[in-house]
């Protein structure tokens, strides 16, 4: 990346208007998400709504990140890292235990509230197409929205193959694999927040 100073930055009150309804709606669809998974004991439906919650912890880092250090904007990352970890091993965790004590996922719940999460973020990632090529913080929020857009379109079909095949494998095989990349996202923010914090650091104790 370039420092032309060409890319764009959540400069103004909009954009972080924007960041505040995106964390609304994510926010809002993870607690619809994580009801509606345990109702319909879909891990698929679970673990999406986690990734929700990735989003909205992306977009409120954004927020917070506003005026404030580069040592502050490391840990809020981490502590997003670690949630978003622990939730992940917890998903996986919650896989095992259904596989070994049986499920029964609804795939009509699964596919209506996979089909709204998909208007949802597809709404959001709209709003978000400004920070396409944005700072490296905001650029995130774009790429995880359409990575959730990826996820919904993964349970909707898993719900499908469930009320097909009326077997919880396809919801388990989906859960399974947003978990992983949730983890995988938790690492990579870990990671990310490890190097700002020594940056911080050696940026402090240089004459």
């Amino acid at each position: 990346m370039s420092d032309c100073g060409c890319h764009v930055q959540a400069t103004n009150e909009a954009e972080r208007r924007i960041l505040r309804v995106a964390l609304g709606l994510n926010a809002t669809m993870f607690v619809v998400g994580i009801v509606a998974g345990l109702i319909a004991q879909s891990m698929g439906l679970i673990a999406d709504s986690l990734d929700m919650l990735a989003d909205a912890s992306a977009y409120g880092i954004a927020l917070l990140a506003w005026a404030r250090s580069a040592s502050f904007k490391a840990s809020a990352a981490q502590l997003s890292g670690t949630l978003l970890l622990v939730l992940g091993l917890g998903v996986l965790l919650g896989v095992v235990w259904r596989l070994v004590m049986g499920s029964h996922p609804e795939g009509l719940w699964m596919t209506g509230i996979a089909l709204v999460a998909l208007v949802v973020n597809t709404t959001v990632l709209r709003l978000l197409e400004r920070f396409r090529h944005g700072e490296v913080h905001l650029r995130a929020t774009w790429l995880f929205t359409r990575v959730d857009v990826l996820a919904n379109l993964a349970v909707i079909v898993s719900g499908v193959l469930v009320l097909l095949w009326h077997s919880a494998v396809p919801d388990l095989v989906i859960g399974t694999a947003i978990a992983c990349y949730v983890l995988k996202e938790a690492l990579g923010i870990l990671r990310e927040a490890k190097e700002a914090r020594v940056a911080a650091s050696e940026s402090i104790v240089k004459p």
